[in-house]
């Protein structure tokens, strides 16, 4: 490992560079480019088709096996300047730089019998990311989010969903949009609601699905639910009127597979 330079000041522009993709959504989107950290996210994203540009190794506690795999462009930092940017101990010693991918709904490419969720307006990391993980653990023909308030390589969601964000098609539009591409090819819109809504047991889920939810302080637009093929509920039996829209979207995700014989 001598033989390769270490960086070992945290004043080195790779250095500064790294904590302002990591930092700013700004200068993801400028430069099209994010980080990754952590083994397991690093190997999903390959997995997911993402262009890894440069890998960046602690040897004091990155794998050795993973430097002989590694990318054209490696480079190697001290313990004390990883730990500076890392965003949690926890990840190998090990992240990289990758390109980010095209989101248009255009490039979605789905099958003949989708199930698709869609999210309005989703803000919080922590949901998006539990949102990401149940699209993977269903197999969802993708995941589209709508009036996107947070950025997708935000450290925080890839995180949270433990790097499902790179298993699974992503598309970002505007509600218009979404539900333009929904009706043009023929997936019914069923949309989580309080008001005028049945009890999604009671729904056909067999066709071309695509299962909407909300935020859990305001619930969806009056545009999705002016949209809906039909209004569904989750029957409460407690005191509360909602669940956080993971857990939600989960269920109701998991009732669709469960009558396709999944």
């Amino acid at each position: 490992m001598e033989s390769f330079p270490i960086i070992t000041s945290a004043q080195n522009p790779l250095i500064k560079e790294i904590v302002r993709l990591k930092e700013k959504s700004r200068d993801r989107r400028k430069s099209g480019r994010f980080v990754i950290e952590g083994q397991r996210e690093l190997e999903l994203a390959s997995k997911g088709g993402y262009e890894l540009e440069t890998l960046i190794i602690c040897p004091q506690i990155g794998d050795a096996s993973l430097i002989e795999k590694a990318v054209a462009n490696t480079v190697y930092l001290s313990h004390h300047v990883y730990e500076k940017v890392a965003h949690r101990g926890s990840t190998e010693g090990i992240m990289g730089i990758a390109k980010t991918k095209n989101h248009d709904l255009e490039a979605l490419h789905l099958r003949s019998n989708p199930i698709i969720l869609v999210a309005e307006a989703p803000e919080k990391p922590g949901n998006i990311g539990a949102l990401l993980r149940t699209a993977d653990a269903a197999d969802l023909d993708a995941i589209l989010v709508a009036n996107p308030k947070s950025d997708l390589y935000n450290p925080n969601i890839i995180r949270s969903s433990v790097g499902c964000v790179f298993t699974t098609q992503i598309g970002v539009g505007t509600s218009r949009q979404v539900i333009q591409f929904l009706k043009t090819n023929n997936i019914k819109i069923f949309c989580a609601a309080l008001t005028a809504s049945t009890s999604y047991t009671h729904v056909n889920f067999s066709g071309p699905t695509a299962i909407v939810v909300g935020t859990e302080a305001t619930g969806l637009s009056k545009e999705w639910l002016n949209s809906a093929d039909q209004n569904i509920i989750i029957p409460m039996q407690g005191e509360i009127d909602s669940m956080n829209v993971s857990v939600s979207a989960a269920i109701l995700i998991f009732e669709a597979k469960r009558q396709r014989g999944f």
